[in-house]
């Protein structure tokens, strides 16, 4: 719920879909909560999410990754960094990678989260709506009962 929650709402504001089933499974390692947890969510148009959210990872990776034939689009939310790599057939049937960084405007997250909702608050633009917030907590509460009954099938306690 804490930490999952941005990332479904990200991947919920690409992919213009109703979710069609989602799988989950996570586990309490530090603490009585879930500490680490997965979830594939697929979609009606045939899109699969892979998420992946941890408190107890050694390293902290914030990464997003399009996956599509032929390319895939790697975001890096905290080195602020995207890139596209193409990957087409080579010669003697080795495959080339093409990879081309995308202009990003760095700056920092919280600050333009926290701007954003003041303009809102002021009669601004909206850019995440009260129904983009709830669809990303309808779809968290789906993930967190998947985990639930995952846990109990797998005598998880």
């Amino acid at each position: 719920m804490d930490l999952m929650i941005h990332d479904l709402d990200v991947v919920l504001s690409f992919v213009k879909s109703d979710v069609r089933e989602v799988h989950a499974a996570g586990v309490p390692i530090l603490t009585s909560k879930v500490d680490i947890a997965n979830a594939r969510i697929e979609f009606e148009n045939g899109c699969v999410a892979n998420l992946t959210a941890s408190r107890v990872s050694s390293e902290r990776v914030r990464k997003l990754r399009f996956f599509q034939p032929h390319e895939y689009v790697s975001i890096d939310y905290s080195a602020q960094e995207a890139a596209i790599v193409s990957v087409r057939p080579g010669a003697a049937g080795k495959l080339t990678f093409d990879s081309r960084s995308l202009q990003v405007e760095r700056d920092e997250p919280l600050r333009l989260e926290i701007e954003s909702f003041l303009r809102a608050v002021e009669g601004g633009p909206v850019r995440v709506t009260g129904e983009d917030g709830r669809r990303a907590l309808a779809l968290a509460v789906e993930i967190a009962t998947k985990i639930r009954e995952h846990s109990g099938r797998a005598g998880i306690r």
